[in-house]
């Protein structure tokens, strides 16, 4: 891992509808990437109202939340700044989803959200930076 990349001050938006996956998340990030910001949401509708004002340099993103997908949250976010780098971190691995994944051209990892998952994440948001 560049660990240079990971002391640079950046923003994390972690996007997920369970509380205890959001805190795992949060609590790697953490200790990896101690100066990085983070900013948790529980659906991807509220990832969407809050990306104007946080402006995240990265995003880890479920599939299946209340409201709008993952994916359809992803699509947007991208859309709307192309320089975020996007990981979609889900336990719903289902060849569909891989395949959305890889059709929006976002890495997916699956969970659950140990720390294997989740250098792998870090891994590919950092491989873009």
């Amino acid at each position: 891992m560049p660990q240079n990349e990971a002391a640079l001050e950046r923003k994390l938006l972690i996007v997920d509808d369970s509380k205890v996956s959001r805190m795992i998340i949060r609590g790697f990030f953490a200790k990896m990437c101690p100066a990085w910001v983070v900013q948790e949401a529980g659906s991807g509708d509220a990832a969407l109202a809050l990306l104007a004002e946080f402006q995240p340099d990265f995003v880890t993103m479920d599939v299946n939340m209340p409201g709008i997908s993952g994916f359809d949250a992803a699509e947007q976010i991208m859309a709307r700044d192309s320089k975020v780098r996007l990981v979609m971190l889900s336990a719903n691995i289902q060849e569909s989803s891989v395949r959305m994944a890889a059709s929006l051209r976002l890495n997916f990892v699956a969970k659950p959200a140990t720390e294997a998952s989740l250098q792998q994440a870090l891994n590919h948001l950092l491989a873009s930076a």
